[in-house]
């Protein structure tokens, strides 16, 4: 179809005025008769008369675009010429230019130099001698004018652009044309170029007083991004940011340099009013370099003293609102490390100290739980980072691995993680600071599973109450000196089972369960406990049923147990019973021999309990005692008064024993019995009464026994019965090492032995070395000639 441009236009070709018929003319004759002919040419026309030749259409149009152009481009009022012609016109004759008289070049030309001439002007008239706040806002008035003008230039001279410049290449269009002419002569001189970065410094400064924006700044920052000149304001920005953070933080630490988190709370602020005074002024694309910036000069060189001056204040009162604060601003400048050292040093410092708190021993697993419950929160609350991604790859026998697509995002926040790093500094703080006192914390958390399971689950559901026993083996986890655990635990079950003081014996095989599978197996020991206390009650059952229903003997429960299953050494001392329990026991005792002629029985009679009938003045009560209570009570009935040495020589009770014992009677808060004189300490000429006047709101009545719990000369005797022990399993290792390796270095010996020791416990190096060197006494091993390795003696 043709176009109507088509159908307007003159063709630039044509034979209309060259294919010319044959004319016919007449002339005339001297006769007065005309005679026609024919021409074969053109008709030549001469013109009489004065000719004057006219100027060419194109050139008149070029010379209206020219001063167009300078009245469009004159910013002085004064300088404008008029508009020569309506913006019509202008429009027309712009494509009269450059399309039929084809002037373009010379168009482009003009506007070149009235550009470079009126931008020129443009520069001279800014006031260079202003204050520099007004400077800017004279230089955002400038542009405004000058890119309203362009872009009016540009509309006007539109046939320029879409006709001329884009068939000529490497001209530039009307608007790239006059901001590059701009580049050169305003931003890029120095005079400009320091006016407005002083102009922009002195408004940061005023901003950060506490003044309202005025809108210059972001004024700017728009001219600035249409020019490409924002990068280099950016860089600017950015620098004098970094510099005035720099030197208030440091003036801002040495002034309180002993409240550091007063100076945290004081740096956030800044924070956030940067943060906000970007999004004000800013491109979107600026708002992360600049609080960046600001945090990594508020932040350099003084987190180690924010982390460890905050930290533990931060732990102590809960504040995890600030910690987790902390632990994001310092992430985003790579300073979580710095925090995490302050964390483990924490807890170091902490569970330290609690471990060495010798007053307060019985606390000790409490506070243990209770402060790494807080830790524990501290981490899943406020170090936390987002999951890495992980890329899902799946692939056949067949076909390439093809990666799965990712799923489309949402607006949920990623989600996150406690950070490992802080999780392991946990773990590492606790275990290093377990040594601060050897021993000692694997005891007491034996004797708080102890209490534990006496007390049971109480309230609690089972799952809480499981729970709680889980935390507490965490603690276990933490402790080098296994054995000490399980010799510990060991003998509390034991007590706990033969006293029948145990809330659960489901939840006690539970425990044993957990420990052989998860920690060590040598606590399968404790199933062979049940498996005694079971056939015990069953051989018990066997000798009842043969006594009549009278019998005393009725009254006795004996238990048999193994000795290799069981955590007691042969007692060394032993007590005398009145008559008549000997003689039921010396019953039993046979009946036993006649079903199991290989064994022997020794009795024990330091775990026995005994259940007596006394009378009192306030009434009849049943008293749960030891059997070594009884033994001192049962005196009583042939006696109201008997002094300690009577006392100890009818019971031939071991001394130590019998004054505990007689503590617990008459200096405990239930005192059966009186002393006289009074007094906490039991001493050789004390005399014992029986007291008439005793009562208690229950009709049986437990009175707490020593037997019942470790004491602290039981826990110094199990302990030097664990050293001893560990020589011995040394011994072992050494010999065991040597045997197959022949010859060793003493570092690759001690490394090996640690290795084949470190599940039951973490020798010390000075013990290892003593080890080796009694072995070399005793002949199980030699040194080398050169006496740099040891030898294995077969």
């Amino acid at each position: 179809m043709t176009s109507v441009f088509s159908l307007l236009s003159f063709p630039r070709t044509s034979d209309g005025l060259t294919a010319l018929r044959p004319t016919t003319l007449a002339t005339s004759l001297d006769d007065g008769s005309k005679v026609v002919k024919k021409s074969d040419g053109p008709i030549q026309i001469r013109i009489i008369g004065e000719y004057t030749a006219q100027a060419p259409q194109g050139k008149k149009q070029l010379e209206l675009l020219r001063r167009s152009i300078r009245s469009i481009l004159t910013r002085n009022d004064s300088l404008r010429e008029p508009l020569p012609a309506t913006y019509e016109s202008i429009y027309q004759s712009c494509r009269s230019v450059v399309t039929v008289s084809h002037l373009g070049g010379d168009l482009y030309d003009i506007l070149k130099i009235l550009l470079h001439q009126n931008i020129r002007q443009l520069s001279i008239e800014l006031p260079h001698d202003s204050p520099r706040k007004e400077y800017i806002a004279t230089f955002n008035k400038a542009l405004e004018w000058f890119e309203k003008q362009i872009v009016l230039l540009r509309s006007l001279l539109t046939y320029l652009d879409q006709v001329y410049v884009v068939h000529e290449r490497g001209l530039l269009n009307v608007c790239d044309l006059g901001y590059m002419i701009v580049s050169e002569q305003i931003f890029g001189s120095a005079q400009v170029t320091n006016k407005l970065r002083n102009g922009i410094r002195e408004w940061l400064t005023w901003e950060r007083l506490g003044h309202e924006d005025t809108g210059l700044i972001p004024t700017l920052v728009q001219h600035l991004i249409r020019h490409q000149q924002y990068s280099a304001f950016e860089e600017f920005f950015v620098q004098i940011t970094r510099d005035f953070y720099a030197k208030e933080s440091e003036a801002e630490a040495d002034r309180l340099k002993d409240e550091p988190e007063t100076f945290f709370i004081q740096a956030q602020k800044w924070i956030e009013e940067e943060v906000e005074r970007s999004k004000r002024v800013l491109p979107v694309t600026s708002w992360s370099i600049v609080r960046d910036t600001t945090e990594t000069a508020l932040w350099d060189g003084r987190m180690e003293w924010l982390s460890e001056g905050t930290l533990p204040d931060f732990m102590e009162r809960k504040d995890f609102a600030s910690l987790g604060k902390m632990y994001v601003l310092f992430a985003r400048v790579r300073g979580t490390k710095t925090i995490c050292d302050a964390f483990r040093n924490h807890i170091k410092a902490t569970v330290a100290s609690i471990v060495k708190d010798t007053e307060r021993d019985d606390e000790m697993v409490q506070r243990l739980l209770d402060f790494k419950a807080l830790a524990d929160e501290a981490i899943t609350t406020c170090f936390l980072q987002e999951k890495p991604a992980v890329s899902i790859i799946t692939s056949t026998a067949t076909t390439p691995p093809t990666p799965v697509s990712p799923t489309a995002s949402t607006s949920k926040p990623p989600p996150k993680q406690p950070d490992q790093d802080f999780l392991y500094a946990l773990s590492d703080a606790f275990t290093v600071s377990f040594k601060a006192r050897r021993l000692k914390p694997a005891e007491m958390i034996a004797k708080y599973l102890d209490k534990a399971m006496r007390r049971g689950q109480g309230k609690s559901t089972d799952a809480e109450f499981q729970e709680m026993l889980d935390k507490v083996l965490a603690l276990y986890r933490f402790t080098d000196d296994k054995d000490v655990f399980r010799t510990f635990y060991h003998r509390s079950l034991a007590k706990r089972l033969l006293l029948e003081k145990s809330a659960s014996d489901d939840f006690e095989k539970a425990m044993l369960k957990k420990l052989k599978e998860q920690y060590d197996p040598e606590f399968g020991m404790g199933e062979e406990m049940f498996k005694d206390l079971a056939l015990s009650r069953e051989s018990m059952r066997d000798y009842h049923e043969k006594l009549s229903e009278d019998s005393p003997g009725r009254k006795l429960n004996a238990m048999v147990l193994q000795r290799s299953a069981w955590p007691f050494s042969v007692q060394k001392h032993s007590v005398d019973l009145p008559p008549a329990m000997q003689v039921e026991l010396t019953k039993y005792g046979e009946f036993y021999k006649e079903k199991h002629s290989g064994h022997v029985l020794d009795w024990d009679h330091s775990l026995g309990t005994m259940a007596l009938k006394a009378w009192f003045k306030p009434g009849m009560k049943e008293l749960s005692v030891s059997m070594y209570q009884g033994l001192v009570l049962l005196l009583f009935n042939d006696a109201t008064e008997i002094s300690f040495k009577d006392i100890k020589e009818q019971t031939n009770m071991n001394d130590a024993e019998l004054r505990r014992t007689l503590q617990s009677l008459a200096c405990a808060k239930k005192k059966v019995l009186r002393k006289i004189p009074p007094g906490r300490d039991i001493n050789d000429d004390d005399v014992f009464k029986f007291n008439p006047d005793f009562d208690d709101p229950h009709a049986k009545v437990h009175i707490n026994s020593i037997q019942a719990k470790v004491t602290p000369e039981e826990s110094k005797r199990t302990n030097a019965s664990i050293e001893d022990d560990r020589k011995y399993y040394l011994d072992a290792a050494i010999v065991r090492i040597m045997k197959a390796k022949k010859e060793l270095t003493y570092e690759q010996l001690k490394v090996a032995t640690i290795d084949a020791v470190k599940s039951h416990f973490v020798p010390q190096v000075d013990t290892i070395k003593r080890r080796i060197e009694s072995l070399v006494e005793q002949e199980y091993l030699e040194r080398s000639e050169d006496r740099t390795t040891y030898l294995y003696v077969a």
